[in-house]
């Protein structure tokens, strides 16, 4: 909630930034887009750090890195400055406090309903970005920006970093505890077994089901922490909205990402998670028609209803496949390629409309980019294989 709030709330910078460093929003989307790639590239790597070290000490690190790196922030007098910071160190670590290491707690944590238990932490996201990133508006206004920057900074520092440092917990054992749902000891040590015999294994670079999980997930990723995330206040702005507006329809939307991140939850742990990102990827484009050209207030609310439902409601299921299709491999290596392409997807989802409203000087073309590439999305989850069908190939090729 705390350290990807803080970076979702990345968009009421870009106004302040573009004033104060005399730059034009291409620009200062790169700022955006590299961190993307930071945060991406890191995935794979903090998922082996986690594997190695545990999530507590990693999410630990991570989080007081945020907060330095903030407080740094607000001294910054020059564009390369925030470049280096904002760039890569809080994006190293925004990436260490991510979806990697929470699903590695989750898996060591819980063996029934770990569906909703992904879904209740991924409902930090939309928590974070409902309170943070109204908050950074009106601080700004209060503040302005490096007053901002200072308190989000403190924040982290003094709150979030003891909380996450003296409570989380790597493993029920840890508490002498065992997971929710049970384990058995022996089917534990042979996941080992199996994990660290396969962990550099290329052969899953190999596999289809590979590709058509991490390529819809790159798509999901340009248009939400990279289209949405970073542009949506701009393109409220552009719409001729007050402050007050954007920042109700922000909230709403994070109120209703929320909503949709635990209803995933739940019917990821009773329906096919195949066929339910299908359902998000086809009502997410829907969503997007709402935008064009509007400069009604109430449209952009139910716009900000909509889009919320699905926004990160896709992570959920999407984990869920990752695990299930790959449950012998690393777990944290896998994810960590996961938010990979999540993150470049995220990276040319903050650059590339940045670049064609400099172009066409308003968002149309993007929102059509979108749209195709979500139907795209959804084409290659109906071409995933299900699980259970694998599964009952093998049984019946051995």
């Amino acid at each position: 909630m705390a350290v990807q709030g803080v970076r979702l709330s990345f968009g009421a910078f870009i106004e302040p930034w573009e004033n104060d460093f005399q730059l034009d929003r291409g620009t200062i989307s790169l700022i955006s887009t590299i961190s993307f790639i930071v945060y991406g590239v890191s995935q794979p790597f903090i998922g082996t750090l986690v594997d190695k070290f545990g999530p507590r000490l990693i999410l630990s690190l991570s989080t007081i890195l945020v907060a330095i790196s903030f407080l740094l922030i607000a001294f910054v007098n020059d564009f390369w400055q925030l470049m280096i910071i904002y760039g890569l160190f809080v994006s190293i670590g925004v990436g260490g406090a991510s979806n990697v290491a929470a699903t590695v707690v989750v898996t060591n944590w819980f063996n029934k309903k770990r569906g909703l238990a992904l879904a209740i932490v991924e409902t930090g996201f939309g928590a974070g970005q409902m309170l943070l990133v109204p908050g950074s508006l009106a601080l700004i206004h209060w503040i302005g920006w490096k007053g901002t920057v200072s308190v989000l900074g403190l924040i982290l520092a003094t709150v979030i970093f003891p909380i996450v440092l003296f409570f989380i917990r790597n493993n029920p054992e840890d508490k002498e505890l065992e997971p929710i749902g049970g384990h058995s000891k022996e089917d534990s040590t042979k996941i080992k077994k199996k994990k660290n015999n396969t962990f550099f294994n290329w052969e899953v670079y190999r596999k289809k089901q590979f590709w058509f999980i991490i390529l819809p997930f790159a798509i999901c990723g340009f248009t939400t922490t990279g289209l949405m995330d970073t542009h949506l206040i701009s393109i409220a702005q552009l719409c001729g909205f007050s402050t007050s507006i954007t920042g109700i329809a922000v909230s709403v939307l994070a109120a209703f990402n929320i909503i949709g991140i635990i209803i995933s939850g739940v019917i990821a742990d009773r329906w096919s998670s195949r066929k339910f990102l299908i359902v998000l990827y086809i009502i997410r484009p829907l969503s997007l028609l709402l935008l064009f050209d509007n400069s009604n207030p109430y449209l952009f609310i139910i716009f900000a209803m909509i889009f919320g439902l699905v926004d990160f409601a896709t992570v959920a299921p999407t984990q869920l496949l990752a695990t299930q299709h790959f449950k012998n491999y690393s777990i944290g290596f896998i994810i960590g390629w996961l938010f990979l392409s999540h993150q470049i997807g995220s990276a040319l989802g903050a650059y590339v409309p940045g670049l064609m409203y400099n172009f066409h000087a308003n968002y149309n073309s993007s929102f059509y980019l979108s749209i195709i590439i979500l139907l795209i999305g959804a084409t290659f989850t109906f071409l995933l294989p299900e699980q259970k069908t694998l599964e009952k190939k093998k049984q019946s090729t051995i």
